[in-house]
């Protein structure tokens, strides 16, 4: 492990200052391995992008897990920025430009999903769509707590991203 790197004062790609900061921090992810972690901020117009690279380079994978219990909400996950989290009849999280590559858990992959939810909720004038986001949020309580079984998904064309558990399934992702 290394302490983070950080280079400041470059250009910043959107405001053009010079007030950019390019952070880098080699780290170990426990039966995952070894990890780089990228970041840029930038303190003039808030700019941030960070993502994940594994140290060796791994085929493009699919992970599969099905959250059954409250203990299940610690199971950890390695996300890229070219990956994409799916969790069937609830959201898909896809890559793009915006995208951001994380490690966290899956109380805190469910706790994004219920956030979005939750804006979508408050800024919809639908009567039905706030009924449907309130369906949404009930599920995703139930699940939280152990009441209710849901599968997440997180497909990686890169290789990058994991869900580290033995009751995860692993497969090969084809590339398209």
């Amino acid at each position: 492990m290394t302490e983070p790197q950080t280079v400041d004062g470059q250009p910043c790609a959107f405001c053009n200052n010079k007030t950019l900061s390019l952070t880098e921090h080699e780290t170990e992810v426990p039966y995952f391995g070894k990890i780089f972690i990228f970041s840029m901020t930038c303190s003039s117009c808030s700019y941030h992008k960070a993502d994940i690279e594994a140290v060796e380079k791994k085929d493009p994978s699919k992970y599969t897990f099905e959250i059954n219990s409250e203990e299940d909400m610690k199971v950890r996950i390695v996300k890229s920025s070219e990956a994409t989290i799916k969790i069937p009849h609830i959201t898909t999280i896809t890559p793009g430009p915006a995208a951001q590559g994380f490690v966290t858990n899956v109380e805190g992959i469910l706790n994004r999903v219920k956030h979005q939810i939750e804006e979508a909720k408050e800024n919809s004038d639908d009567k039905s769509d706030r009924k449907k986001a309130k369906n949404l949020l009930k599920k995703l309580q139930k699940v939280m707590w152990g009441q209710e079984k849901l599968k997440i998904t997180v497909e990686d064309p890169t290789g990058n991203s994991a869900i580290i558990s033995d009751k995860a399934e692993i497969s090969k992702l084809k590339v398209k």
